[in-house]
């Protein structure tokens, strides 16, 4: 209720708000009656892992392709020739996440030689990623 202080008398020009006030907790009281006391949701399942298989420790191994004097390929330190290069990096990234590869040439050999061992491997898997050691990087500077 609002009342006019003062000599003046008359109609107040000013807003009743006590009305409002009442009409604002009824509704505040019953929207908190009405809200669910628990949510619910959708039902989700989460996928279980399959206990039934043992996943295979990932292989820290790096891949080092050699390149030698003289047409020589070597797979950290196994000879391989050329025509066997394919399946064998193929057998070793079929089970690999991670598919990196490092590419090492002797000084006095055609680079040639190099990409078509980069060339070899990409068409194995073009999603090898392939990076070439120069003695530098394996001085570690």
């Amino acid at each position: 209720m609002s009342m006019a202080v003062g000599g003046q008398g008359g109609p107040s020009h000013d807003i009743n708000v006590t009305p409002l006030i009442d009409v604002l907790l009824v509704l505040i009281i019953i929207f908190m009656v009405i809200q669910p006391l628990h949510p619910s949701g959708l039902n989700a399942l989460v996928p279980q892992p399959n206990h039934d298989t043992k996943p295979q420790p990932p292989s820290s191994r790096t891949i080092v392709v050699q390149v030698l004097d003289g047409g020589v390929v070597k797979i950290n330190d196994q000879t391989v020739t050329w025509d066997t290069l394919g399946p064998q990096l193929s057998d070793i990234y079929t089970t690999r996440a991670q598919k990196v590869m490092f590419v090492k040439g002797d000084d006095d050999i055609n680079f040639a030689l190099v990409a078509h061992a980069i060339d070899i491997a990409k068409g194995v898997d073009p999603s090898i990623m392939v990076g070439i050691l120069t003695p530098k990087m394996e001085a570690g500077k």
